[in-house]
């Protein structure tokens, strides 16, 4: 969390393997980033992470089950592979759409979906691989509070019943207030972190800026 322009996407951007940081070392699922060529991090963010943004993102001509496996397609691994890979895959998709509500959207293209069923699709995509992490940067900056509600009420059960680690970008407190540890930025540091965090706590920690 923390003010427009405090480092907070810039961050994710870096621990995601986007952007390269001026110092220090990111390791994510024991690899270490730097170093490694543009190649083999697009190999290693499509192997190992997931990605949900404000915008949905999602392929119009596709169904949302075409949009949730996309990831896994173009990998070659729905189809490729061992036997037993592919049948792992194909229960992680079963329990990632029923763990979102999906099973009677599956047939439907993104125009005939509500925004949070959109961005529920969304966030199945990024879980049905099974990534290490998945970054959300304001995965509810484009819902109303009921839709917002919605898809943080599913990241929760992600991270709970999947065992799914998370990390979000949110301007929000009400988002915030859904995650076990919050981390604060100004200006490019950290302020303050917080763990189980309640809706006060980050209003004090955020100061005149969220009051």
């Amino acid at each position: 969390m923390g003010p427009s322009g405090s480092g907070k996407s810039t961050l994710m951007h870096c621990l995601a393997g986007l952007d390269q940081p001026t110092g220090g070392t990111v390791t994510v699922a024991g690899r270490r980033l730097e170093g490694l060529s543009d190649d083999e991090l697009t190999r290693f963010r499509r192997d190992h992470l997931g990605f949900v943004f404000q915008a949905f993102n999602l392929l119009p001509m596709l169904t949302a089950e075409q949009n949730i496996w996309l990831p896994t397609e173009l990998a070659g691994r729905r189809r490729g592979g061992r036997a037993d890979e592919r049948s792992d895959l194909r229960a992680r998709f079963d329990q990632v759409v029923d763990t979102l509500g999906l099973r009677d959207r599956l047939r439907h293209r993104p125009a005939e979906l509500s925004g949070g069923q959109q961005q529920r699709v969304a966030i199945a995509r990024a879980l049905v691989g099974g990534p290490a992490i998945v970054f959300a940067d304001e995965p509810t900056g484009n819902l109303d509070s009921a839709a917002s509600a919605e898809v943080l009420a599913f990241l929760r059960r992600s991270v709970r019943e999947l065992g799914q680690t998370v990390v979000m970008v949110t301007h929000e407190l009400d988002a915030a207030a859904h995650a076990d540890d919050v981390v604060v930025l100004a200006d490019g540091r950290v302020t303050d972190h917080l763990t189980e965090p309640t809706h006060d706590r980050l209003v004090t920690a955020l100061g005149a800026r969220a009051a």
